[in-house]
């Protein structure tokens, strides 16, 4: 098993709250996060595929390939939008990067699937500093 990874950057803007917590609720739990004007980060998406070695191609997938799912079905959705408000598969979700992970994950593994290999891990760097991987259910 063979383990393939493309990275692609986004930007957007998001903000943690919750409607049902007063304001002073919302920043001693989400801090400068929680402001009402939103807050952006330039993310960074890793996708991780899984499969066996085509010996005819020499490749798992074809990153070219790989790289156009990820743009048309993700990218396209996510870069310069609000996450909580622009993104349909966000919508009702708190606008956490955990939350956003998983979303991205259940829009392509299914297409993913199709092509003969596996999702293996979706990874989101929100800051230098702060990552969040998933690895399906």
């Amino acid at each position: 098993m063979i383990h393939v990874t493309r990275r692609e950057r986004f930007s957007a803007a998001h903000r943690l709250f919750r409607e049902d917590w007063d304001d002073d609720k919302n920043l001693e739990v989400f801090d400068k996060c929680t402001y009402p004007n939103w807050h952006g980060h330039n993310y960074v998406l890793y996708v991780t595929v899984k499969g066996e070695l085509n010996h005819e191609t020499g490749f798992v997938v074809n990153i070219k390939r790989l790289s156009k799912i990820i743009k048309e079905n993700i990218i396209s959705k996510l870069d310069h939008r609000n996450l909580n408000m622009d993104v349909d598969f966000m919508k009702g979700k708190m606008a956490s990067t955990e939350n956003l992970v998983i979303g991205i994950w259940n829009e392509l593994e299914p297409i993913i699937n199709a092509l003969g290999i596996q999702l293996h891990k979706i990874r989101i760097e929100e800051t230098e500093n702060n990552f969040v991987e998933y690895y399906g259910n």
